[in-house]
């Protein structure tokens, strides 16, 4: 499909709508929610300091913010290239699963409780809870038949999966998506810096192979976290909370399904598919945090054992909190250039 610049601006403009929009709402809840007792701890601290949390709330705001642009603008100032449908099931979808991890962040108690593997203010929906509920995330791309049922497998070739893969895939990826995005974190900007490498490296995808939903929705995503990394890099004046993993999460899958970009997505999405794997050897009862050190370093818990990639960097080295986040951003870097790389060989 060819892009015209006139096309390319379209995008442009709901992109910086959206990260006007993430600030905005970044700025408000910061104060609301502290306010309103929504926060949480970093712990990361030589003392827990408590922030506002559930900053997902901005980031979704932002993105919905972005895709009504472009709806709004193909209905009144332009003629749309891209399909609608698919970009308001994105926005439900976006508000349904943000909901479910903001009644996670709303669990807020005054004394600590046991929470996963440690002591926290927050405690959270139940583990069984989190699956459960965020499937409702995958029920609009299931209602329209999101994206293409034949997907190209490695040493495989070309496979029609019809019904299922809108019945049962889809589901599937948006579960496993969200809830794994949710486990690797802990660290200020780890998480909307990851994230803003899977989203760059979807884009550039998308615009290698001409996929207009991708490069829209790819291009909202990375601009919303951007504006989000600012108010959650070192030292972070706002949390992300559950509903900024569950929406991010479901959103990458979004643009995997929207841009039939599924094995890239997955080779993108590796390093919190081996978090999931690594966490699972104990149950999920896992912390990624360190033990404060006073050199201001992380000393990895659990006596050298890797339950997380986080705990890998910490052993390799003594590494400070920020150091822990770059070298996990650089990882998922190297993954997203062995999906370019695996891409051209013609792998998949």
């Amino acid at each position: 499909m060819y892009f015209s610049p006139h096309a390319y601006l379209t995008v442009l403009v709901p992109s910086f709508l959206a990260l006007i929009g993430t600030v905005l709402a970044a700025r408000f809840i910061a104060a609301y929610f502290f306010k309103a007792g929504i926060v949480g701890e970093d712990k990361n601290k030589p003392k827990p300091v408590r922030l506002p949390g559930s900053g997902g709330i901005a980031v979704a705001f932002g993105l919905i913010v972005g895709i009504l642009a472009y709806t709004f603008g193909g209905s009144f100032l332009f003629v749309p290239i891209l399909s609608v449908e698919p970009l308001l099931a994105t926005a439900l979808s976006i508000m349904l699963i943000t909901f479910v991890g903001f009644l996670d962040d709303l669990n807020v108690r005054e004394k600590k409780v046991k929470s996963t593997d440690m002591m926290d203010i927050r405690e959270g929906l139940k583990q069984w809870q989190k699956p459960l509920l965020t499937v409702i995330g995958a029920f609009p791309l299931m209602a329209i038949n999101a994206g293409i049922s034949t997907v190209v497998l490695p040493f495989i070739g070309t496979v029609d999966l019809g019904l299922v893969y809108p019945i049962i895939i889809i589901p599937i990826a948006v579960v496993f998506a969200s809830n794994a995005f949710n486990l690797l974190g802990g660290f200020d900007g780890l998480q909307p810096g990851m994230g803003i490498v899977a989203a760059l490296g979807l884009l550039i995808y998308s615009i290698y192979f001409g996929n207009g939903t991708g490069i829209l929705l790819s291009a909202v995503l990375s601009t919303a976290l951007i504006a989000f990394l600012y108010f959650n890099k070192y030292p972070a004046r706002i949390l992300p909370g559950d509903s900024f993993t569950y929406c991010v999460g479901a959103v990458l899958v979004a643009i995997m399904i929207m841009g039939n970009a599924e094995m890239f997505g997955i080779i993108v999405f590796l390093p919190w598919i081996i978090e999931f794997f690594l966490h699972l050897k104990r149950k999920f009862k896992v912390t990624d945090l360190g033990v404060l050190q006073k050199d201001g370093t992380l000393k990895a818990p659990y006596d050298g054992k890797i339950y997380s990639l986080t705990h890998v960097v910490m052993n390799l080295k003594k590494a400070t909190e920020k150091e822990v986040t770059n070298y996990l951003v650089l990882l998922e870097v190297l993954f997203v250039i062995l999906a370019f790389g695996l891409k051209f060989l013609g792998i998949f």
